[in-house]
């Protein structure tokens, strides 16, 4: 099980060699910024008052030089730290993707999809500023304590005052940030759900207006969005309040350090040039306080995303194996004993191996929970499922995976082409997407075609895998009565010899089949032939012509 720190932990050790590099030149930058007022106080002492030309071109020539080192520093330190932190969001990314499409599944429980992703981008990107926070902070912290040695060896009162003030500055920033984390994590997870909703709401929006639920839903969303507003509006007046109090203390720590530097230059403990490096490294010290102020808002923040991130990467997978292989060569004789799941109620069936069958429910939750199960989205709650002799059980999900494929009635395309989604030329043909050349592009979730083209090609890719096993559901509903036809005899030429189970109740596809298993009541009510059924079962006829 992974923490927040964990996760922390693990993008800071895969960017250290960048995050060295950009502390290291970070610091150097900081520490050239503190020696600029000591060396213009230098000057001022043994320059200026002493009215030498040739001391004042030396002294401007070191502070030349120090300028060149620490605009170098700062500009390479910087590159350095945002590398670190893209990349480390990056590759935080790119382990949420692979937890989420992992053969287990187990990820998306009780997440929506706009959370996840939301975790996968601003969660990811708040972790990956965390690198950039540390390397800020490093240099902070040079920065004070360069000050400060200058300080306590120009007047032993003026670098306690840094090093007594400092300490409880950061302290008070701390204590602030406390409020801050707990309220960004509220922000996140109220955030991440408006979005999944949303989503949600969008993707289902034909649904809704066929229903006439469109104002429901807008109220559902409008709930959803407040309540996300006014987590945001909490924790960006824990931010404000935040900032607000620690920018009036540094104001104040500053002034009473040139107010005590001006009283020992009045005094004469202190020269000209002292005071005004005091003056000058007084004003300086403001970066680095309000620095460290922005890290202690970014560490909140960080540590709240970080707890989410590893919440998902650490999720359970829904199925797991126990090691047992498949045979060498998959046949594809499938067997159920006792299943219950869902709609099923101990459904016992068998599949030969290269038998094409189709499967007609009278009830649309037992068609659901037969694809659930053939696709291992998740065990049957008691029953045995065996591909050739072995349970799926004891099967690794990613060897299942290439052994089964279940194609869902609402596969999704990729953004490209046809090509890039799988469809070849022969597939294409088999699908009945002859019409469609592999070139012919296709936006995000197959959005640029219409509902018959996108199925067709969603078809061609599940027959272009040329899985031992295929299960597919519901594959011709949007394409009319004709082309169904020829796609029934081109699925039934193409899977030739290899297990092919169509969930449907569309004559078309189940007159192609060897035999049709009808289930009732979650168990296999009737078997034999499409034309058998039509004639002998009345619940049959009910289900595939009504």
């Amino acid at each position: 099980m992974q923490s927040g720190r964990d996760v922390l932990s693990r993008a800071i050790r895969g960017q250290r060699s960048r995050l060295i590099a950009g502390s290291l030149l970070g610091a150097g930058h900081q520490a050239g910024e503190a020696l600029v007022p000591v060396l213009v106080g230098l000057a001022i002492d043994q320059a200026v008052a002493g009215a030498s030309w040739s001391r004042l071109l030396v002294w401007l020539a070191v502070l030349a030089v120090v300028y060149f080192g620490l605009s170098f520093s700062y500009r390479f330190g910087a590159r350095a730290g945002e590398r670190a932190a893209t990349e480390a969001a990056h590759d935080l990314r790119s382990a949420i993707v692979a937890r989420v499409l992992h053969p287990g599944g187990g990820a998306d429980r009780d997440r929506l999809p706009g959370e996840l992703t939301g975790i996968a981008t601003e969660d990811a990107r708040r972790v990956g500023m965390v690198l950039l926070a540390v390397l800020t902070g490093i240099a902070g912290f040079t920065g004070l304590a360069v000050a400060s040695v200058v300080l306590l060896t120009t007047s032993v009162q003026l670098g306690l005052i840094v090093l007594v003030g400092t300490p409880a500055l950061l302290w008070l920033g701390h204590l602030l940030s406390k409020p801050l984390e707990r309220r960004s994590a509220v922000e996140q997870e109220s955030a991440a759900h408006a979005s999944g909703v949303a989503a949600d709401l969008v993707s289902g929006l034909r649904v809704l207006k066929g229903l006439g639920a469109e104002q429901a839903a807008v109220e559902r969303y409008r709930h959803t969005s407040r309540t996300s507003l006014a987590a945001t509006l909490r924790a960006a007046r824990a931010e404000a309040l935040q900032n607000g109090v620690v920018i009036a203390l540094t104001g104040a720590f500053i002034a009473l350090l040139a107010l005590a530097g001006g009283t020992l230059a009045a005094n004469g403990t202190i020269t000209l040039g002292q005071l005004v490096s005091a003056v000058g490294l007084a004003l300086f010290l403001q970066g680095p306080l309000y620095m460290l102020a922005w890290v202690n808002t970014e560490l909140a923040q960080g540590r709240a995303s970080a707890a989410r991130v590893a919440a998902l990467l650490s999720a359970p997978p829904a199925v797991t194996g126990t090691g047992t292989e498949l045979p060498a060569q998959v046949k594809g004789a499938l067997r159920l004993r006792g299943v219950t799941h869902g709609g099923l109620r101990e459904l016992d069936l068998d599949i030969v191996a290269g038998e094409l069958v189709g499967v007609a429910a009278t009830d649309p939750a037992a068609a659901t929970a037969l694809l659930h199960c053939l696709g291992r989205h998740g065990d049957p709650e008691s029953g045995t499922i065996e591909l050739d002799g072995v349970p799926l059980r004891e099967v690794d999900p990613a060897l299942l995976r290439q052994a089964v494929l279940v194609a869902e009635h609402d596969a999704v395309l990729f953004e490209g082409t046809v090509a890039d989604n799988g469809g070849t030329p022969e597939a294409l043909d088999a699908a009945g997407a002859a019409d469609l050349s592999p070139e012919t592009p296709v936006g995000e979730r197959g959005g640029s075609l219409s509902g018959g083209q996108r199925q067709r090609v969603a078809l061609a890719r599940a027959l272009d895998a040329r899985r031992p096993v295929l299960v597919l559901h519901d594959p011709t509903s949007a394409v009319d009565a004709v082309t169904e036809a020829r796609i029934a005899e081109s699925v039934r030429r193409l899977r030739h010899g290899q297990t092919t189970v169509v969930v449907t109740t569309s004559p078309a596809l189940l007159s192609a089949a060897d035999r049709v298993l009808l289930l009732d009541g979650g168990r296999v009510a009737d078997d034999a032939s499409h034309a058998d059924l039509l004639q002998r079962n009345a619940d049959y006829r009910k289900a595939v012509l009504a």
